[in-house]
């Protein structure tokens, strides 16, 4: 009973983690810790959408079942690579919290900052708190000169034609209500990428309450980034298509 209550901290609202994985099988465990490690006092679940991964990352994330709980840990696989957006919608669909957390499996977004997205979002009430790295006390570690440049590019791109309102537009750490969730993701028609910008786009456009957190973003440790010329060509298109749309 003690540990329950432990568990539901203030007994007013659970955390659905959302993280989609494909190839994480030597980052998964790690992140899941450090979860755990962060988030003692509030009742979460977490939730890894796996795209059918060859290198195992499935076999281990049952082993962390059989560890923390098949109720904390849910396995939600698909057969084969579908797409980010997708892979946030198939996992809101098995999201049993009031909050939903969207964040990659690759430890560039440290569970660290977990407490102060659930503080800030406590606090200002806010629909969304969305983590930046572009704010004093942000930052990004382990980029060459070349990434930092197209990264705050891409940015300051899309911040010049959509206003959105935040400074971090092509980031993908975020807490999101989860009705707000479902009322954005439904209205978004990218499935890439560009689904992070168009999501915070489109919540803006409907005047949802965002708020910012400062975070330091950390290139992968292990395993290779899924990011490349296709995506870029990909981003663009869809700056274009929100442009013309929003």
């Amino acid at each position: 009973m003690a540990e329950e209550k432990e568990r539901k901290g203030d007994g007013k609202h659970k955390y659905s983690i959302i993280v989609p994985t494909y190839n994480e099988r030597l980052n998964i465990a790690l992140i899941v810790y450090l979860i755990f490690k962060h988030l003692r006092d509030v009742d979460f679940e977490i939730i890894v959408v796996d795209d059918g991964s060859p290198d195992g990352t499935q076999e281990i994330v049952k082993q962390l079942q059989h560890l923390y709980g098949e109720d904390r840990i849910l396995l939600r696989a698909r057969a084969k690579k579908l797409g980010l957006g997708t892979a946030y919608i198939h996992g809101l669909k098995h999201a049993t919290g009031d909050f939903v957390v969207i964040m990659d499996a690759d430890l560039s977004h440290h569970p660290k900052y977990l407490p102060s997205f659930i503080k800030k979002q406590l606090e200002t009430n806010a629909s969304i708190v969305t983590g930046t790295r572009y704010v004093k006390g942000g930052g990004v570690h382990g980029w060459n000169l070349m990434r930092k440049l197209t990264s705050r590019g891409a940015n300051v791109l899309a911040q010049t034609l959509l206003w959105p309102g935040v400074s971090d537009l092509t980031g993908s750490f975020r807490l999101y209500k989860k009705s707000v969730l479902e009322d954005v993701i439904s209205s978004c028609v990218s499935k890439g990428y560009v689904f992070q910008m168009e999501m915070i786009v489109r919540a803006t456009r409907k005047g949802y309450h965002i708020e910012e957190v400062p975070i330091t973003f950390v290139d992968r440790v292990f395993g290779t980034s899924k990011l490349g010329g296709s995506e870029i060509v990909e981003y663009l298109k869809g700056l274009g298509y929100l442009l013309l749309t929003t």
